[in-house]
């Protein structure tokens, strides 16, 4: 993470923070405080309540797994970085509905309005702060967010590749430690003791020829819980082994077979297999979510500059499989891509430059017998023209055309194909594209959402004038909901090319912007949206129109 960007963003949000509370007025800092408390309170619900829904969906991979609370807490910590940016627009939206709905509710809005100051101007302080919270938003999800989404699914990913954790089952078979299989009659509540033991040792790769049965037992787990150590009581050890040695001789048809009492014997497994193996983090790092903007746009980069080979190599095609084409009949090259390709061969030519020198022409010494003093080069045609064709090859020479005709399908097809290779390499490459260009909006758009939510939290909080946690989260989970459809719709639409990505990406903010620019209209309109009776005073205006209409219907009939 870059460590010089973040530390000019604090430094810059400190000093206009400073300066901020020097030019404040009482009635801003009263406003503030009353939603500073509320947005604090509401983004950790918000975050507790999106962590617990999306670790459900990783809790089977989690449970039985032996995981120690470090581990489990770095999980957490990096999930709850990576709701932030779905729990700052809802926090901010939630808490300016909490902060407007209860000073409208306590009349602290009409008083502030009879003092001359509009609904515009007690915005202000909290639209300042809102920006600040966008701004702290952009630095989270540019930095904070790929950074802990790597480090989020790369511990997933070795989590679910981890062993469930050593856990012994009554009456059935446990091939958990690698080449050993263990079975107990019975497991007593302490989790120590066992009753009846059987072990299997396939470590000789020979069969179940190592069978250990005890009596009784207990299982510990020693070196930081690295080893297990059973201890067995009164048992016995069998092993059933070939009776040729070593240096190959004896009869392999003979068997040995030895049994073994024992009244107690310590038996140690190695657990290491047990243990949570990190993978490298570069194997993760490519994926979309785990770059931030710059990173995106060098992919960008990269994947235009693959597109633009691919197409490249289209049009150099005609001289390898057309041989027969003039000037005029080859297909003229999109200036982009000259640009390209002179940019390209510049950079090949200053390559060659630097490792290799120009090879000297191919020559031909002509021997003194020829009576030749001078050197020539040798020239040999390439191609066969129209014109070096004979008339006695006509097209009715079956048995010479046949041959020709034949090639010059197979190079048509081969064309053929090698056009549909290159056409779906660039489909693939320009997909590829598109989801790093959604990615960048993503990052911006999800910042900007906060100012769309405040632009719909306080008027609607000032039109409903209903604080608590009742009427305000109602409303805001309404409008997240309309939020989060249209950013996913969006976000379908640009990727299958329906829609363009700048206006997928941004369709929801422009949405949301336009009903929170309503509601402030209606706000400074003191409309009564939300109230009983403006609907029955405007239920009776109707009732009152539809009776005076059917009375000048009834006179004139």
């Amino acid at each position: 993470m870059p460590i010089r960007p973040l530390a000019n963003s604090f430094y810059f949000l400190a000093s206009f923070l400073r300066y901020i509370c020097f030019a404040m007025k009482k009635i801003d800092k009263l406003i503030l405080s009353s939603f500073l408390g509320p947005f604090v309170l509401t983004f950790l619900v918000v975050v507790f309540i999106l962590l617990l829904q999306n670790m459900l969906k990783y809790f089977d991979d989690i449970i039985g797994k032996d995981l120690g609370w470090d581990v489990i807490g770095t999980l957490l910590f990096y999930f709850a970085v990576s709701m932030t940016p779905l729990a700052l627009p809802l926090a901010v939206l939630l808490s300016s509905l909490i902060t407007y709905g209860n000073l409208g509710e306590h009349f602290e809005l009409t008083a502030v309005k009879s003092l001359g100051i509009s609904m515009v101007r007690s915005l202000a302080p909290i639209f300042v702060f809102t920006l600040l919270i966008t701004y702290v938003a952009y630095l989270a999800n540019n930095y904070m967010v790929p950074k802990a989404a790597l480090e989020t699914y790369s511990l997933l990913y070795d989590i679910k590749q981890k062993k469930p954790g050593l856990d012994l089952r009554e009456g059935a078979f446990y091939s958990g430690i690698p080449d050993i299989s263990i079975k107990v009659s019975k497991k007593y509540p302490d989790g120590i003791t066992l009753k009846d033991v059987i072990i299997y040792d396939h470590r000789g790769r020979n069969g179940n020829k190592q069978v250990t049965i005890a009596d009784s037992g207990r299982m510990l787990t020693i070196f930081n819980e690295r080893y297990l150590k059973l201890e067995l009581f009164r048992g016995y050890n069998y092993e059933e082994g070939s009776s040729q040695d070593m240096s190959g001789g004896g009869n392999p048809s003979d068997e040995t077979f030895s049994k073994t009492k024992f009244d107690k014997t310590e038996i140690v497994f190695d657990l290491s297999s047990f243990g949570l193996n990190r993978t490298d983090k570069k194997w993760f790092a490519s994926n979309r979510i785990m770059r931030n903007m710059a990173e995106l746009q060098l992919d960008m980069d990269s994947v235009n500059k693959e597109i633009k080979g691919q197409q490249l190599g289209i049009y150099n095609m005609q001289a390898s499989f057309f041989n027969f084409h003039f000037k005029k009949d080859s297909v003229v090259m999109p200036k982009e891509l000259k640009a390209f390709k002179r940019s390209k061969d510049s950079l090949n030519n200053a390559r060659r430059k630097d490792t290799t020198k120009a090879a000297p022409p191919l020559r031909y010494e002509l021997p003194p017998s020829a009576g030749l003093s001078a050197t020539r080069k040798i020239s040999v045609p390439q191609t066969i023209r129209p014109r070096d064709i004979k008339m006695s090859d006509s097209l009715f020479n079956w048995e010479t055309n046949g041959m020709i005709i034949t090639s010059a399908i197979n190079r048509a097809r081969m064309a053929k194909s090698q056009i549909q290779n290159l056409n779906t390499n660039i489909e693939s490459y320009r997909y590829e594209y598109r989801v790093f260009e959604i990615q960048w909006h993503k990052i911006i758009a999800n910042s900007i959402a906060c100012i769309a939510m405040f632009l719909i939290g306080a008027p609607l909080g000032a039109i409903i004038k209903k604080g608590g946690l009742g009427v305000p989260v109602l409303a805001s989970i309404l409008f997240f909901i309309i939020f989060y459809i249209l950013s996913l719709m969006g976000e379908k639409w640009a990727r299958s090319e329906a829609l363009p990505i700048l206006v997928g990406m941004w369709m929801s903010n422009a949405i949301l912007f336009a009903i929170g620019l309503l509601f402030l209209r209606q706000a400074r309109a003191d409309a009564r949206l939300f109230d009983a009776d403006f609907y029955n005073v405007m239920i009776d205006k109707l009732r009152q129109r539809f009776k005076l209409a059917f009375k000048l219907k009834s006179k004139t009939a």
